[in-house]
């Protein structure tokens, strides 16, 4: 029979806060780049697009079930915080987080995108397999960047309210009526509209150009860290302007399409992106 030592405090603690320290300069390891050749980055058409949303769609098709149990958690959560703002009275908020919200989906796509990275190499998915992203040797660099986007999100909010209430002079609506007769029948509501979409338009561009080629980077290749990832993405962007502005909008269409219908529609759009991505 094999005797147990039970350890004392100390030593468990001790123990207890070296595996933390080994974890946390692990996490930190995976936000440097240890790559001295950073990727190559290609030129891609209209047509590279085309292709990318054929195969995720076929994504969808192959485990649509698994797919929509993880993805109706989007349209869930932008339900939630709708009705957040309306109990808060924030009826000016309503929007912003509807549409703002979207900042967020590269990072809740995450699980999405090791889905397809797996059905790639030919093994069998499953839901299970969208939180591979957990085990991945990335875990601190997606970590880092998904919290790069819930500040870019709060900052949106942010500067939304900031214009409401600068185009108002801090008055408040009383209602849902009072709020959409100011803001589509008087001067400032234009105004705020207007300033507004402007405003998004840079938000969503920048979340474009950090995000659109790091999270899958982070996935697939264990020596890319946060900076690299970024890095790459921005230039991809820039070496594909145009091709990069009509994904930005198939994503800015889709997004505004399946939230149409209570934002039911983005239990279908947002995996179809997700797996093209």
């Amino acid at each position: 029979m094999t005797e147990r030592t039970i350890r004392n405090p100390i030593e468990w603690t001790s123990d207890k806060m070296r595996l933390a320290a080994e974890g946390a300069k692990s996490a930190i390891s995976s936000v440097r780049s240890h790559d001295a050749s950073p990727p190559v980055i290609r030129r891609i058409g209209v047509a590279d697009v085309k292709d990318a949303l054929a195969k995720g769609i076929e994504d969808f098709a192959a485990c649509r079930t698994d797919v929509i149990f993880l993805s109706i958690v989007y349209p869930v959560i932008g339900l939630v915080l709708g009705r957040l703002a309306l109990g808060q009275g924030m009826f000016q908020l309503m929007f912003p987080l509807a549409s703002g919200f979207a900042l967020v989906g590269p990072f809740l796509a995450i699980g999405l995108y090791e889905m397809s990275r797996r059905r790639e190499q030919g093994t069998t998915v499953s839901w299970a397999d969208a939180f591979g992203v957990l085990g991945s040797p990335s875990s601190g660099a997606i970590a880092a960047l998904g919290v790069i986007l819930m500040a870019i999100f709060v900052l949106w909010l942010f500067a939304a309210e900031a214009i409401y209430e600068l185009a108002f002079a801090g008055r408040q609506p009383a209602s849902i009526g009072m709020f959409v007769h100011d803001v589509f029948l008087t001067p400032p509501g234009w105004v705020v509209i207007g300033v507004g979409i402007g405003v998004g338009f840079l938000f969503a561009l920048l979340v474009l150009m950090i995000t659109v080629v790091s999270f899958p980077l982070l996935l697939d290749r264990k020596d890319v860290g946060l900076d690299g990832a970024i890095r790459t993405s921005v230039k991809a962007v820039l070496a594909n302007k145009s091709t990069m502005a009509v994904w930005g909008l198939i994503v800015a269409g889709s997004l505004v399409a399946g939230s149409i219908p209570l934002l039911l529609g983005l239990a279908f759009a947002f995996p179809v992106l997700g797996h093209a991505t």
